[in-house]
């Protein structure tokens, strides 16, 4: 089945970095929001108001698609710790809230933050969990991936994004900061979730609608 161009919906350097070759493996072609003469907007920040990550990511793909009229994927991810109840889940972009800060400046803010809160805290179970969700005007596809690992006390590589320095994976034994590209996708939430989604989208007995919410 033939598919495509699907806009990736995000403006992180980080995840087009991540989604593209997942795409391409399938041989779908896709675009991204600068490619699609997207410009941002600052309503794009009122987007993730949602409790969960399933209703952040579908409230960016239907966004973006009224947009272009393009089929949309976008994706709501982030870090759940259990010691911090949780935190900062759907709010780890923002949860230093400096939203005067971008890229790796508001990365290394938000993991100053990480670690303040876990300072003298033995439980560093986490897991890092993707939303991944398709909207193409009839259909409304959700899926979500999930990985364990413990936040270390140092930042260990300098690959990835976010808060991935930090997260040492379960099935790696080494940071997400330290993983190649091609094994963070293998084990990622990211890369599990859009498997999934892509799965989904191409799979012919794919329902006509599909609703989450």
């Amino acid at each position: 089945m033939t598919l495509g161009p699907i806009l990736l919906a995000t403006r992180s350097a980080g995840k087009l970095r991540e989604l593209r070759p997942l795409f391409g493996a399938h041989a779908i072609a896709v675009i991204d929001l600068d490619e699609a003469g997207l410009a941002e907007d600052p309503a794009e920040d009122a987007l993730e108001v949602f409790a969960s990550f399933e209703e952040n990511a579908l409230a960016k793909a239907r966004y973006f698609f009224a947009l272009s009229a393009r089929p949309t994927v976008a994706d709501d991810s982030g870090l759940v710790v259990s010691a911090l109840g949780g935190a900062p889940g759907v709010v780890s972009k923002r949860w230093s809230g400096r939203t005067d800060l971008h890229g790796q400046v508001l990365d290394d803010e938000n993991n100053r933050m990480l670690l303040r809160a876990l300072a003298g805290v033995s439980d560093r179970d986490a897991r890092y969990v993707c939303a991944a969700a398709y909207v193409d005007g009839q259909r409304e596809l959700v899926a979500r991936g999930e990985v364990r690992g413990t936040i270390t006390d140092v930042p260990r590589g300098d690959n990835g994004f976010g808060y991935d320095p930090y997260f040492l994976a379960d099935e790696l034994g080494r940071t997400f900061g330290e993983a190649s590209a091609g094994e963070k996708e293998r084990v990622s939430h990211r890369g599990r979730a859009f498997r999934a989604l892509v799965a989904e989208v191409v799979a012919v007995d794919s329902p006509t609608s599909r609703r989450y919410f």
